[in-house]
């Protein structure tokens, strides 16, 4: 069996090397740079402190660029924006992305608005938007539309500049988002083979209900697929999104697919330093099941305690494989 490997993700909370060192001791195998905050131009202070952790501590590491793709995001805030339930804000009260006020233009009203990975959810009045379920708005926050099917390019004209440059940067592998049939990810394959790419590998985000559908064709596109839980949790009810991991999950297994397991692993920890019991079932779990990687999101990019996450993910993850190692069938 293959050690699961171990991902965080970059962030102005694990912007020093001293940090960046300290996770790569604590067990991180790579590190995921979310593309739709910032470029990887503009992130080269992150990366080059990530260079200097990982020589340090004499590692190579992996460099995982997730892209833009076809999603639908919050523009840029002045400062974070408290959205009180019951409120009906007008329509330029938030600053969304063109691509995103395009399709609210079309929209009818009682249109639901999930921001945030669902934390925050809008729906559309003739008159605005009215505050459901409130709370803290940030900028380039996710924006999913529940029942609405967007027709929209697998990449954006951004994502292919930063494909050209991937190699130069160091980049290990790449994240499609909202992953929607086989075309999109030879789009994507194309579009590295032709940036002289060839080695970098591919993972497909399942987000949606099409990717859902399609992933016996997405399968074998692609070297592992992403069980990307915030926004596939937006397309289904909630209380369905475990049947769809395990589906998942089982389909790779059959098919002798890599899968990756993200979302929330340690959400709690974003704000405090021990992580929840079901946090770290879930992480055993996604173990048991087969996964062949892990990772946390905001936990390190923005949370107040990087280190400790990457600590017990890995401390979690690998007491897992040995529970797998002495129970070959659990």
């Amino acid at each position: 069996m293959k050690a699961v490997k171990i991902y965080g993700t970059l962030g102005p909370a694990c912007a020093d090397p001293e940090t960046l060192e300290q996770m790569f001791r604590a067990g991180m195998d790579g590190l995921r740079l979310n593309l739709s905050h910032s470029t990887l131009e503009e992130s080269e202070p992150l990366l080059a402190a990530c260079e200097k952790a990982a020589r340090t501590c004499g590692l190579r590491p992996e460099l995982l660029i997730d892209m833009q793709g076809p999603e639908l995001r919050i523009g840029r805030l002045a400062q974070p924006m408290v959205l009180s339930p019951g409120a009906l804000l007008p329509l330029e009260a938030i600053p969304f992305s063109p691509e995103t006020a395009a399709v609210l233009e079309g929209c009818a009203p009682g249109q639901s608005l999930l921001l945030d990975d669902g934390k925050l959810l809008l729906q559309t009045e003739k008159t605005g938007l009215r505050v459901i379920r409130g709370g803290l708005l940030e900028s380039r926050k996710s924006v999913a539309l529940p029942g609405c099917e967007l027709q929209s390019p697998a990449m954006t004209q951004a994502d292919r500049a930063q494909l050209r440059q991937a190699g130069s940067w160091g980049v290990t592998a790449v994240m499609q988002p909202f992953v929607r049939s086989r075309e999109d990810l030879l789009e994507l394959r194309s579009a590295l083979d032709q940036a002289g790419a060839e080695n970098i590998r591919l993972l497909a985000k399942i987000e949606n209900r099409r990717g859902l559908e399609k992933l016996e064709e997405l399968i074998p596109c692609c070297d592992e697929i992403v069980i990307a839980r915030g926004d596939l949790g937006n397309a289904m009810e909630l209380w369905e999104l475990p049947a769809a991991q395990k589906r998942i999950a089982a389909a790779c297994r059959r098919r002798g697919r890599d899968f990756m397991v993200v979302t929330q692993m340690l959400d709690s920890m974003t704000h405090r330093p021990v992580p929840t019991r079901a946090e770290l079932s879930d992480v055993f779990n996604a173990v048991l099941d087969g996964a062949a990687s892990v990772m946390v999101t905001g936990e390190t990019a923005a949370g107040e305690y990087p280190v400790q996450v990457i600590r017990y993910l890995s401390a979690t993850v690998r007491q897992a494989e040995a529970y797998l190692a002495q129970t070959p069938n659990p």
